[in-house]
């Protein structure tokens, strides 16, 4: 199966394990799974970082593509076609851009999206399939 990561998803799998379900950590742990992390994740994290409202513990977001590497996850990069149809995304009550993006991305690419984030439920109508 092929899965995309919510930022916090992906922060808590770098710093914080224990705040992953057991069924969000056998899926990261499964090597048959193909787990992805989004060039927009990298974004997200890099600015909320540098406004002093993220701690990563110690690691620097300029470590982070390194660390996504080891632990043997894919970088997604955003492409033009999803840039270009995210219009196409009802805005419903959720307006965060960095997670609008990522739900796209998810539904687009027709993967499992890995978030604790409630709101996403309002997307399943849409196409999204949320795991946690």
């Amino acid at each position: 199966m092929k899965y995309l990561l919510d930022t916090h998803t992906l922060v808590w799998a770098m710093i914080d394990r224990g705040k992953l379900s057991p069924k969000v950590s056998g899926i990261l742990e499964e090597p048959s799974n193909e787990v992805l992390v989004s060039t927009i994740s990298f974004w997200e994290i890099s600015l909320k970082f540098s406004l002093g409202k993220l701690n990563l513990h110690g690691v620097t977001p300029d470590e982070i593509p390194e660390l996504v590497g080891q632990m043997q996850f894919r970088i997604m990069p955003l492409n033009a076609t999803e840039s270009s149809t995210y219009h196409n995304l009802k805005t419903l009550h959720h307006r965060d851009p960095f997670d609008r993006m990522l739900i796209w991305q998810a539904i687009q690419s027709n993967l499992g999206f890995i978030s604790n984030d409630n709101k996403m439920q309002e997307y399943q109508p849409q196409g999204l399939r949320l795991i946690w």
